[in-house]
């Protein structure tokens, strides 16, 4: 059996060479802000998107609920029709596009360590996703248009979120890295 095979059997990705240049990156994210704050007179996030995508699944099922409601009915008629909307919609398409032209899409594989299942993987995972994106909403923002928007503007507050926010990550990676390089 090929190493390739022993990796797909353990859901490693089939591919981990096929990476941009991180620092080339960084410098289209640069791009992509000073455009954002050019055009649109603001910055970017994330959380609002899907919390606008939700407000509307809502509306669709409990219209009059909805605009009960003092979270959602500041939104208005159409929630779906702000930009961060488009930008979640180009996020997704544009990473997907990525993934697939760099060969890094595989059905059925689920990045992981040896010891570690696929279905706990996934569990851990959305569980984590929907802690974050409540967290998120609960905070009027995300920790893309906290780290981005508010690092880009060098927002005091935004820096030291950014500093405690690599810290944890670093210090919660030196405690769960064996569950991942097994």
């Amino acid at each position: 059996m090929s190493s390739n095979e022993t990796n797909r059997d353990i859901g490693h990705s089939p591919s981990t060479t096929n990476y941009w240049n991180p620092y080339l990156c960084g410098v289209l994210i640069g791009l992509v802000l000073i455009a954002s704050y050019t055009v649109l007179g603001t910055g970017v996030g994330a959380s609002a998107g899907p919390a606008r995508l939700g407000a509307q699944i809502e509306r669709w099922i409990a219209p009059t609920h909805t605009a009960a409601t003092e979270y959602f009915a500041g939104w208005g008629e159409h929630p779906l029709a702000y930009y961060l909307v488009f930008m979640l919609v180009g996020t997704f398409v544009g990473g997907l596009v990525s993934a697939l032209l760099a060969g890094r899409v595989e059905c059925g594989v689920v990045e992981r360590g040896k010891a570690f299942g696929a279905v706990p993987r996934l569990m851990f995972a959305g569980g984590g996703g929907l802690i974050v994106g409540f967290a998120s909403r609960l905070a009027r923002g995300c920790t893309s248009g906290q780290a981005l928007s508010g690092g880009a503007l060098l927002l005091t507050g935004s820096l030291i979120f950014v500093a405690c926010l690599f810290a944890g990550g670093y210090a919660s990676a030196f405690l769960f890295r064996r569950q991942w390089n097994d």
